[in-house]
């Protein structure tokens, strides 16, 4: 470039008097306004439209900010810039600074989700893994603090620059949430919205130290394993029905399907089963006399004893109770499947969910398999 190029180029600079910002793209959050060593004319028209704020940095050093409207750039309208430099009388053309305009629109539909799975612990089921994704909006409040503590000295600072920034720390204070929040396991699901508005309280102050505001934030789903769903879905039921009647309705239902599985193992043994029973009430029947004297009435067996059972409750043993009792506890969250039980037989002490006759608690009921089998 030649001599008299380099003249042309600062001067078509150098008396630009109107700074206004018109060519930006929707995911364009700061735009550095370029000029030729970034000299500004004396009474320049600053132009500031709807959806924009200007800010002028002086040497690093944040001075003026400007809201929508036109304004003509003199010590009366400069009044931070004019005290850092020092005019007393006012300035002589050109002067430097750094115009950034800032987009203060609302940034609609950015998502948010958990990389990794959460842990949590649940009274019932343990420590579970969960995850959850949704989606947040956010504006700029505040285009000062905004400017010196995020953009820096990016000429065009871009929605992609804070939103990788921006979801992390959704990411960990959701967590923490969910973790102080302390729901039954099956609750999260069910309290999108609520958990939702607290999270948006949780994280805003966070958002609004770097001059950013959090407008809407949603929790669309939380997920849980498959295994995990299936046994909440047991769980409720068995709270919400009769423990007995179930059982039985499920005992029920596996020997029916066992019986018609005439192909299978199960079927095999349920006919040899039924045969055998036939064989011997035709024996019985062959056998019998054909006169036979009227028998003395049976005595009857003595009631049997119901089980009692004791357990364990913040290392102190506690009982005895029934089994509906003992069923009753569960239900309430009293005691959970690795509440340590015992009963009259038992050599030690074990786990609820390591109970045969107590596994019904836990939802599902299969039968084991036939003798013989």
């Amino acid at each position: 470039m030649g001599i008299f190029d380099k003249i042309k180029e600062k001067l078509s600079h150098e008396f630009i008097d109107i700074i206004e910002w018109l060519d930006y793209t929707p995911d364009t959050i700061a735009h550095r306004f370029e000029r030729y060593q970034n000299e500004i004319k004396n009474n320049a028209k600053l132009i500031v439209r709807e959806g924009q704020t200007a800010v002028f940095v002086n040497e690093g050093q944040l001075a003026d900010v400007f809201t929508p409207g036109t304004y003509t750039l003199n010590t009366q309208n400069l009044p931070i810039l004019t005290t850092l430099k020092g005019w007393k009388y006012g300035f002589d053309s050109p002067f430097k600074a750094e115009v950034y305009f800032v987009n203060t629109h609302l940034f609609t539909d950015e998502k948010w989700g958990t990389k990794n799975p959460i842990t949590l612990s649940d009274d019932r089921f343990g420590l579970v893994e969960i995850r959850a994704f949704g989606t947040y909006a956010f504006k700029i409040s505040d285009a000062g603090t905004f400017i010196k503590d995020i953009v820096g000295t990016d000429n065009n600072f871009t929605n992609f620059e804070i939103n990788e920034h921006l979801k992390s720390l959704i990411a960990t204070r959701f967590t923490d949430t969910v973790g102080e929040a302390n729901l039954p396991i099956e609750l999260y699901a069910a309290n999108t919205t609520e958990l939702s508005e607290t999270c948006k309280e949780v994280m805003q102050p966070e958002f609004t130290s770097v001059g950013i505001s959090l407008e809407k934030f949603y929790i669309e789903n939380v997920s849980m394993p498959e295994e995990l769903k299936k046994e909440i879905f047991e769980y409720s039921r068995i709270d919400k029905l009769d423990l007995d009647k179930l059982t039985k309705f499920k005992t029920a239902k596996a020997i029916e399907a066992a019986a018609n599985n005439e192909g299978g193992t199960a079927g095999a043994g349920m006919g040899m089963g039924m045969g055998f029973a036939l064989a011997q009430q035709m024996g019985n029947a062959m056998s019998k006399p054909q006169a036979q004297q009227p028998q003395a009435a049976a005595t009857p067996p003595p009631m049997p004893v119901a089980t009692q059972y004791y357990y364990a409750q913040n290392n102190t043993q506690q009982g005895p109770v029934s089994f509906d009792q003992l069923q009753a506890l569960f239900a309430s969250r009293t005691i959970n499947r690795n509440s340590l039980i015992w009963k009259q037989g038992m050599s030690e002490w074990k786990a609820l969910q390591e109970i045969e006759e107590l596994k019904p608690f836990l939802g599902g009921n299969t039968p084991p398999p036939l003798p013989g089998q």
